[in-house]
């Protein structure tokens, strides 16, 4: 698909123009009924030149929307509320100031015992998570526990869960039996994972 220069027409490639009983091809393009968000750029309707202009000419960008939310999108600062990191007061979280500092050596020589304090503080998060196997660590999830989890704690969340999950303690209730199921082989698993021995 490629525009023609200047006008914004594109070559057709056999496609007809999306108006009822057009038989023009649709050679221009208009937003379709999905627009563009988050989700992704949205769909495109494709036009003959007196469709598109009718289109164009019925076309309103501020439909559906209140008051309020038209004057925001047609003030002229629209979109730079937001502080973005670089411009916050200590410079995007943990960075020093520099005019918090008498040597601008210092303020250097924080960043970088900030940025080693991240990577060890990652690191240690690193080497907790990988106590546990994949699927000991879906089994902790089941639990709902973390990985720092020890022996004692998982005794107790079983205990709790199995008395929340039993038919005999919920009068007799087996809607809860495949939660029940599952907290009993994670625990099966758990039990003898090396991590606790």
């Amino acid at each position: 698909m490629r525009p023609q220069k200047f006008h914004g027409r594109y070559d057709s490639d056999g496609r007809a123009c999306a108006a009822p009983g057009c038989e023009e091809p649709g050679e221009y393009r208009a937003p379709g009924a999905h627009r563009s968000s988050f989700d992704g750029p949205g769909d495109w309707r494709w036009l003959c030149l007196d469709h598109v202009r009718e289109f164009n000419a019925g076309y309103d960008w501020f439909e559906g929307m209140t008051a309020d939310e038209i004057l925001a999108a047609q003030s002229p600062i629209a979109g730079w509320q937001r502080e973005t990191r670089a411009f916050r007061p200590d410079g995007g979280g943990g960075v020093p100031r520099w005019a918090d500092f008498d040597d601008p050596l210092d303020a250097i020589g924080a960043r970088a015992a900030d940025i080693r304090g991240r990577a060890r503080a990652r690191q240690n998060a690193r080497a907790e998570q990988s106590r546990f196997t994949a699927s000991e660590r879906e089994a902790l999830s089941v639990m709902g526990l973390g990985p720092q989890t020890d022996r004692n704690e998982l005794r107790k969340r079983y205990s709790t869960l199995v008395r929340r999950y039993h038919p005999d303690r919920n009068g007799g209730d087996r809607s809860d039996e495949a939660l029940l199921q599952r907290v009993v082989e994670a625990y099966q698993l758990l039990r003898k994972a090396a991590a606790f021995a």
